[in-house]
């Protein structure tokens, strides 16, 4: 689709183009505004690109309350966002308006049905067909006498608007755009930014286990965070995770990550139980099992059957059995040692990994000073906030993009009604 710009039209600024920029261009386009986009990487969407493994989960066919039960920090504050622009509405625009055929996975995860986040970038760029796109670095906003927005300043020149919405991003993933360039442009504004701190993110682990392990992913295993020697239960989660070069990923790991905002997380553990679907009665009754089919190999040979074989040398090593005791002369002592190790194999935690590996940023713009009901400043009238530059975020499972979407599309309602009373 194509919309015609005219000179005489309300005109808007995107700074930003993302997931929420350019979904807030295609919404500003459609109410008959002049639109201009403005990036500083070399290209838009770049990060989309990469999101759900280079397939984008971009939203979960979940209702408003299942929506709001995911989000992690400050859930109130996107209510009517939510409410003016929900998951139906995402995956209507996408298969309906924008002719991309969507799937639901596991969980209510949503995908193009062609695993091809190039195919929701694409239509994200026809949506906001239209709109000019300049690929220049905005270092402010301008403002008139009234201290409402007046205009954008690049690093080339100051261009003049009547409203604008600032949807930079975070900081993760810097390489695609998100450096954080907007969190000042807020600041100089006088916004209050929140700290920063990854989310959704690898977690590093003390010792070697997961180095040893690396590439392994374990499927349909629970997880348990605990706290120092008070054994405090921090997160708990049932799912799959993956072992890295330095500690754990995959989206059980990433959904815990967004848990622990403590500064020094140093003293917490994870407690993974390997085999959830059995209790400890089938599951011993299971081990002697194996132990009496193997009795004449040797005790890392005897589990075989039991865990993955990446995993066999080092859990035997981690029981503290001998691995060549025969499974026949394993004690009732040593089998129970084994059984609580399926049940309980501890890693230590260090620390969560770089914002520069994080899926999203912890912290923004605070939400005190956005109108929920439109995403406008309270502190610069005409200048509009969408997406992961406001301090919100949530669990991994689509949930991310939703709010993107649905804080950009509510920026572009609030922002063409500004802009449209501001040519009045």
């Amino acid at each position: 689709m194509t919309y015609t710009q005219s000179i005489d039209r309300p005109s808007v600024a995107v700074i930003g183009g993302g997931a929420a920029g350019l979904l807030a261009a295609g919404r500003l386009l459609e109410s008959g505004c002049r639109v201009t986009v403005f990036e500083h990487s070399r290209s838009v969407g770049r990060k989309l690109l990469i999101t759900g493994k280079g397939r984008c989960n971009l939203t979960n066919d979940c209702t408003r309350e299942e929506l709001l039960e995911n989000i992690t920090k400050n859930p109130r504050f996107l209510y009517s966002a939510f409410s003016n622009f929900s998951s139906a509405d995402t995956m209507r625009l996408f298969s309906e308006q924008l002719g991309v055929p969507l799937k639901t996975e596991r969980g209510r995860r949503v995908f193009p049905v062609s695993d091809r986040s190039h195919d929701i970038v694409d239509a994200l760029k026809r949506y906001a067909r239209g709109a000019e796109t300049v690929f220049e670095h905005v270092t402010g906003i301008a403002r008139d006498e009234g201290g409402a927005v007046c205009g954008v300043v690049t690093q080339k020149a100051i261009r003049p608007f009547d409203a604008a919405i600032l949807a930079t991003g975070g900081k993760s993933y810097p390489l695609t755009g998100s450096d954080g360039s907007g969190y000042s442009i807020a600041e100089a504004l006088g916004h209050t930014v929140t700290p920063i701190i990854p989310s959704l993110v690898p977690i590093i682990c003390g010792g070697d286990i997961c180095s040893r392990l690396e590439g392994l992913s374990l499927r349909n295993v629970a997880l348990t965070i605990r706290r120092g020697e008070s054994g405090k239960e921090i997160y708990r989660d049932f799912g799959e995770l993956v072992f890295t070069s330095r500690g754990m990923s995959g989206p059980m790991i990433l959904s815990a990550s967004a848990h622990l905002r403590a500064p020094d997380i140093s003293d917490l553990t994870a407690h993974i139980d390997l085999k959830p679907a059995l209790d400890e009665k089938t599951l011993d009754a299971r081990l002697r099992s194996d132990l009496e089919k193997y009795a004449k190999s040797d005790f890392v040979n005897s589990l075989t059957a039991l865990l993955p074989s990446k995993l066999i040398r080092p859990f035997a090593e981690y029981t503290g059995i001998s691995l060549r005791k025969k499974a026949a002369d394993i004690t009732r002592e040593e089998r129970r040692r084994i059984l609580t190790c399926l049940k309980d194999f501890i890693i230590p935690i260090t620390s969560l990994g770089p914002i520069e590996e994080a899926v999203i940023t912890s912290g923004g713009v605070s939400v005190s000073e956005i109108s929920p009901a439109d995403m406008m400043s309270k502190k610069c009238p005409g200048l509009f906030f969408a997406g992961e530059i406001i301090d919100v975020d949530a669990y991994t499972g689509g949930y991310n993009l939703q709010i993107a979407f649905s804080t950009a599309a509510l920026a572009a309602s609030g922002a063409a009604k500004f802009a449209a009373a501001r040519r009045n």
